[in-house]
């Protein structure tokens, strides 16, 4: 038995909502799955901004759930998800296997203000007064969703959050990823994330796979990343 533990990217909360569709592929086939809740994005009712919870705490609820079963475990990083696991799994006998989605591999003391351009999305919407960021609605479903189906994006629309602005300039503390087997999933029509840039942070990765969808997978074409995992 193997159970899946995803840790899905900025600005939304409920995970375990974007994660059921697969979650639901995995659990056909005898496979468990849990979403842990990230403070830095309100999940845990810590109140978000400049003072609030950042990495640190992000990778300090992971970590919790990692080590509260012995399980063997595959982990899952979605987008910012990568730079909370590349911390949390260290250490963690139980990991197998690391999934990274249209993400990142950072050595240490690396931020995720690194990957990327240097100016912010125009699909985020930045308060450095209130030290949060988030997705813009009007370009979140075109940017991020647009090979999902019209009531999946209208659903995940109402999961978008603030989020602190710390999770941008908090660095990594232990590169956990080079414990364990790593494999990295391209996204190639990712609207967000272009290909070519996560074909370059794939380089770090044991393994690289495409997968022609957007930056939400596991919502577009759920079966694929149940495979996918189960291959691992």
């Amino acid at each position: 038995m193997t159970r899946v533990v995803f840790v899905h990217g900025a600005c939304v909360q409920d995970g375990t909502w974007w994660w059921r569709p697969t979650g639901d592929a995995l659990a056909a086939r005898g496979v468990r799955s849990v979403a842990p809740l990230l403070p830095s994005c309100g999940e845990t009712g810590l109140p978000v901004g400049g003072d609030g919870p950042g990495l640190v705490e992000d990778v300090a609820s992971v970590r919790a759930v990692l080590l509260a079963d012995d399980e063997p475990t595959v982990v899952v990083g979605h987008s910012y998800g990568g730079i909370i696991v590349a911390d949390a799994i260290a250490g963690v006998p139980s990991v197998r296997h690391l999934l990274l989605v249209s993400s990142y591999l950072p050595e240490r003391g690396q931020t995720l203000s690194e990957f990327g351009a240097p100016e912010p999305s125009p699909a985020l919407d930045v308060d450095p007064e209130r030290g949060t960021f988030t997705v813009r609605p009007e370009l979140a479903a075109e940017t991020f969703l647009q090979d999902c189906a019209a009531d999946v994006q209208r659903e995940a629309l109402g999961k978008v959050a603030l989020q602190s602005l710390r999770v941008l300039s908090d660095p990594v503390r232990v590169v956990g990823w080079k414990e364990v087997a790593t494999t990295y999933l391209v996204c190639a029509e990712d609207r967000g994330t272009p290909a070519s840039l996560q074909r370059d942070y794939a380089q770090r990765a044991d393994r690289v796979v495409e997968l022609d969808s957007g930056h939400h997978p596991f919502l577009s074409q759920p079966e694929a990343v149940a495979d996918l995992i189960m291959g691992l």
